[in-house]
């Protein structure tokens, strides 16, 4: 049986940790996915991490700019344009066309806490596409356990949407197993997103988007 895995790392970069991420992908001829967070991006020297793996081809997205708070709960009404168009700010040219964005799931729940009405209006004026997930192994949790937790959760579907940290908690160390892993097992890595993990697409929505968004 073969089986698609999508890589992406969230919450970085960290200049422990990404580096060595992005070593293991060049050796192994993978692209991914780099959800980033705006305060770490506008630390000094953090930004030059994100500039390498754009260089060697990984998709640099949003994620945030201090993932404090999933943005449906919160209260601000300026929230879209403090966390969401500040980071974008950051990314600068660095972003692609469709100006990727993932929302804080707090603990990687998918439900109407992701997006507030005046978020999703921000999505979608903004042309953004929206990146949910479909196998969070909890490596932040679990940094010596998460392989065999995301091994099972690929096997178990056609598509895998994977969402790991390049955090210094250890966890990375294991990325060459897990990657050493899906390949004997038959699964392939490629770099696009399955279609059911984007409900916005360049501002339109794909789907209903009530399960993503809290009431007004």
């Amino acid at each position: 049986m073969t089986f698609d895995v999508t890589l992406s790392f969230d919450n970085g970069p960290e200049p422990e940790v990404t580096p060595g991420v992005l070593d293991v992908l060049a050796a192994e001829g993978i692209k991914a996915s780099f959800f980033v967070l705006g305060h770490k991006l506008a630390m000094p020297g953090r930004r030059a991490l994100a500039e390498r793996a754009h260089a060697e081809g990984h998709w640099i997205a949003n994620h945030t700019f201090s993932h404090s708070t999933p943005l449906g709960l919160s209260a601000d009404p300026g929230v879209a344009d403090a966390e969401i168009a500040r980071t974008e700010a950051l990314i600068g040219d660095l972003a692609r066309p469709d100006r990727l964005f993932r929302p804080f799931g707090g603990g990687g729940r998918i439900g109407p806490h992701l997006l507030s009405p005046a978020v999703r209006d921000h999505l979608q004026a903004g042309g953004y596409t929206c990146v949910l997930w479909n196998a969070i192994p909890r490596d932040w949790a679990e940094p010596d356990a998460w392989v065999e937790t995301a091994l099972a959760q690929c096997a178990a579907q056609p598509w895998t949407l994977l969402v790991i940290h390049d955090l210094p908690t250890g966890a990375m160390a294991h990325l060459p197993r897990f990657i050493a892993a899906v390949r004997a097992a038959g699964g392939r890595f490629r770099q696009d997103f399955p279609p059911d993990c984007l409900p916005i697409v360049r501002g339109e929505a794909t789907m209903p988007l009530e399960p993503y968004v809290m009431a007004a």
